[in-house]
């Protein structure tokens, strides 16, 4: 895929779209920074640039959000060489349809009660800026580069693109 003739959101969505996991980043009161693997609900990227969770309302994460709305989302496939950090603003969202239409078997475990438990808390974030690595090469031609460079003392190439969105 070309990524110069690629959307922001399009390039964002395709890298993360498979990614199970992300790493979910709030700050706490006591001003650390708190990290949890969360998933992304979404189906697809939609024209409001929004990210989807699930969380539990017992976690500290919510009294988190509302202190500070910040957050930051990373996501990793080292399989795929896609890395991707995303800023944004969360917002605890209490939309009944919303959660309806998010809700997968996959969340039963977490919320037994379905979309309407009680524990469930449902998180937007307004994406804001993103930072993307996408490597295309295959690992011999990374390890190729990287030889290479260690024995010219050049700065490896064709490691693939890195770039910036804001949305």
């Amino acid at each position: 895929m070309d990524t110069r003739t690629e959307q922001p959101r399009d390039i964002l969505w395709r890298l993360v779209k498979d990614i199970k996991f992300s790493m979910f980043t709030t700050r706490h009161s006591n001003g650390h920074l708190h990290a949890r693997p969360m998933t992304t609900q979404n189906k697809s990227m939609d024209d409001q640039d929004l990210l989807w969770f699930f969380i539990s309302k017992k976690g500290g994460t919510v009294a988190d959000l509302r202190a500070d709305a910040s957050v930051n989302i990373t996501y990793a496939d080292p399989g795929k060489d896609a890395y991707v950090s995303v800023s944004g603003e969360a917002t605890v969202v209490d939309d009944i349809a919303k959660k309806t239409a998010l809700w997968t078997a996959f969340s039963k475990p977490w919320f037994p009660d379905g979309p309407e438990d009680a524990d469930l808390a449902l998180v937007q974030v307004k994406i804001i800026h993103a930072h993307y690595w996408d490597v295309k090469d295959s690992k011999i031609v990374q390890l190729y580069e990287m030889a290479k460079a260690t024995f010219t003392g050049k700065p490896p190439k064709n490691m693939g693109t890195n770039g910036e969105v804001r949305m």
